[in-house]
């Protein structure tokens, strides 16, 4: 694309990265949606697992996409921190939702403030470092992991 053309759907970088991480964060979150809505166990424990998978699946999808909007994202200015903060919060009130649902059918505690931006924030870091390092060497090996922090999230009912 030339610069003429390019100026000419975006005022500047900011704004174009601004527009992919949008773009972007919704087709993570209708990956994972679409996941849960085939995903008929009851078991939060599978739903969790499904969601995972579909979340780093999405992630391992698009490599070079997601370098940019996990890595690059953090130096491209105040608005792409701006809309990385929202999107962050826009999956974990998703996760919320799901524990929500879960919990009134009263298989599973409901997650405490925080705990799905925590592991969101968790997921999110892990990514990132694989993205960066290659370590571990694929993004599915996370699963187990960040399973296994979910999960132990959401088996504690001890209060606040």
């Amino acid at each position: 694309m030339s610069k003429a053309t390019f100026y000419e759907h975006f005022a500047n970088k900011e704004e174009c990265i601004v527009a992919l991480f949008d773009t972007a964060t919704e087709i993570v979150l209708d990956s994972m949606r679409e996941a849960a809505a085939r995903d008929t166990a009851e078991d939060p424990r599978a739903r969790v697992r499904t969601t995972l998978g579909a979340f780093l699946g999405t992630l391992a999808h698009y490599p070079d996409e997601s370098q940019t909007l996990l890595v690059e994202i953090v130096g491209a200015g105040p608005r792409a921190m701006e809309r990385r903060d929202r999107a962050l919060e826009a999956v974990a009130q998703y996760l919320e939702e799901l524990n929500a649902e879960d919990a009134e059918r009263g298989a599973t505690p409901r997650l405490r403030p925080n705990d799905a931006y925590a592991i969101v924030g968790a997921v999110v870091e892990l990514a990132s470092r694989q993205i960066r390092t290659g370590n571990p060497e694929t993004m599915s090996e996370l699963e187990p992991v960040i399973e296994r922090l979910t999960l132990g999230l959401m088996a504690t009912d001890d209060g606040p």
